[in-house]
């Protein structure tokens, strides 16, 4: 792909020539790549797969645009300059998921009010953090959301938990499309 730069020839031209270039339009920019090449053969799963998540990200996107609170706040996020619409950024938060990048566990004794503290990355906002404690058996010690401290989500302890050993600690991220990303520790 190349970029055509003040040229009164190409400026504002758009379209198909022959089998070989395309001209495109972004940013006030024209833009000339190769033509496309013709689909042969069949699509495999994974491709259907990304393109029934890319058309769920589309459809994400407009539904963005068309609610008022949700266009502002990805609106503040566009980067118009760069090319990056509101659009845009609705269809790149759909399309990933949050990341889960660490989980303290140091400050968790099994004592009510220790805390545990997760650091959880999005390319746009992480909406929600959920901590579920469960013993070695499955049975539910305690569950219930973590808070955002701006720098890491912080979960506070409200239950007594004697016997750690072989206790799970399940971690939930979600974003504003809800994409979860789920992490488990072993104690």
């Amino acid at each position: 792909m190349a970029e055509s730069k003040n040229n009164i020839i190409t400026h504002g031209l758009s379209g198909k020539v022959g089998d070989l270039i395309v001209f495109s339009q972004r940013n006030g920019k024209t833009i000339v790549s190769r033509a496309p090449k013709e689909r042969v053969g069949d699509y495999t799963e994974n491709q259907k797969e990304h393109q029934r998540k890319f058309q769920k990200a589309t459809l994400y996107a407009k539904s963005v645009m068309k609610d008022p609170n949700q266009n502002q706040m990805y609106s503040a996020a566009a980067d118009a300059s760069k090319g990056i619409s509101t659009y845009n950024v609705a269809v790149a938060d759909l399309l990933k998921a949050p990341d889960i990048e660490s989980i303290d566990l140091s400050g968790y004794t099994g004592e009510k009010g220790d805390v545990i503290r997760i650091k959880v990355l999005d390319d746009f906002a992480v909406k929600a953090v959920t901590v579920t404690i469960e013993n070695e058996d499955g049975s539910l010690v305690e569950e219930g959301s973590a808070v955002d401290s701006g720098f890491e989500w912080i979960y506070t302890a409200t239950e007594g938990n004697k016997d750690l050993a072989g206790d799970k600690i399940t971690i939930k991220a979600t974003d504003n499309p809800d994409n979860v990303t789920e992490m488990t520790q072993t104690l």
